[in-house]
């Protein structure tokens, strides 16, 4: 299946299994390529990708958050400053939200921007951080401060990475087809809800978030209004991140910081479903820690933010509260 992105520039995304075995032919790899990956990504991936290029660069940072900082950034930079890249070569990320956010921030600067291409292999960054176009590293213990809205130039999901991943990993990267799900389309919450068998209907729950994301960053490339709706449970979710030393998965903290701005039937839903995937619901995070890190936040302004409230599946509802309101939703309270 082909999902057109028509952004400016527009871009396809290709979700088929077995398709990394044609990247070859669904990008322009004919000419100077560096791929980026970590250290957690099969090797194979990576090294597939390099041998279809004209001329194949791999460079491997250290698995996780940690490595997403302006060092990495100036690593990679320096090194294809090094072996002569030019403006017409290109970047592709292979790996998760880290090897995306990181390699496309790269290639958005460097030379004031050179092609992207994606290649998601966890469940988290195929169906959320794949399209859209937002990259960025994190700076002084806050996620994501230092980037650019940077479209890639093609993406590709091939299911079939996700078999290396652990049980872990794979419901982590479904919280954020959940918050999909509860924002924008009741009948992809009740898919998840339903399964038996991730195996049998991933496709169609990857397929259903990106055209939930598709339909969201079309009409607001820059988060202006409507895309903050994607944003549902990360105001509290980021700030429990970092304040748990990354000791928890990205996807992790999102399903718990649902909890904090829903209610009634929809946070019922929502628990149950952090259950049924033995996901965390609670965290150990200082009250006054997580209203400093929220103050730091990218979407805090003026001391004011905009929250994403859910009261009932598949709608939702954005406020924008003074920053202390957080306070009542971290104590449980409703706002």
């Amino acid at each position: 299946m082909i999902i057109r992105v028509e952004t400016s520039p527009a871009y396809d995304v290709v979700i088929q299994r077995g398709s990394l075995s044609d990247v070859g032919s669904i990008f322009n790899l004919d000419r100077k390529v560096l791929v980026l990956t970590d250290s957690g990504v099969p090797a194979q991936y990576a090294q597939y990708v390099s041998s279809k290029a004209k001329e194949g660069h791999i460079f491997i940072v250290p698995q996780g958050e940690a490595s997403k900082n302006l060092d990495s950034f100036q690593s990679v930079i320096s090194y294809m400053l090094d072996h002569e890249f030019s403006r017409k070569d290109c970047v592709v990320a292979v790996g998760g939200g880290v090897c995306g956010d990181l390699g496309g921030f790269i290639a958005a600067c460097y030379m004031r921007g050179i092609e992207f291409y994606n290649i998601p292999t966890t469940l988290l960054s195929m169906v959320d951080s794949s399209i859209g176009g937002k990259t960025a590293v994190d700076l002084g213990g806050y996620k994501n401060v230092v980037g650019a809205f940077y479209q890639p130039k093609c993406v590709l999901i091939d299911p079939n990475t996700l078999q290396t991943l652990d049980k872990r990993q794979i419901h982590a990267g479904l919280v954020e087809a959940f918050k999909m799900g509860a924002t924008c389309d009741k009948s992809l919450f009740e898919l998840i809800e339903k399964s038996t068998s991730l195996d049998d209907d991933i496709e169609d729950i990857i397929v259903g978030a990106l055209n939930i994301k598709k339909n969201v960053v079309e009409q607001d490339t820059k988060e202006a209004g409507l895309r903050k709706v994607l944003n549902f449970g990360h105001t509290v979710g980021h700030a429990i991140e970092s304040g748990s030393n990354l000791s928890l998965l990205h996807g992790e903290c999102v399903g718990i910081g649902m909890l904090y701005v829903s209610k009634g039937e929809a946070k019922k839903r929502i628990h149950a479903l952090l259950k049924k995937y033995d996901l965390p619901e609670s965290h150990e995070c200082d009250e006054d820690a997580l209203m400093e890190l929220m103050a730091r936040d990218k979407k805090t302004s003026n001391r004011n933010v905009d929250v994403v409230l859910v009261e009932e599946i598949g709608k939702f509802e954005i406020r924008n509260v003074p920053l202390e309101d957080m306070r009542k939703l971290l104590k449980g309270e409703w706002l």
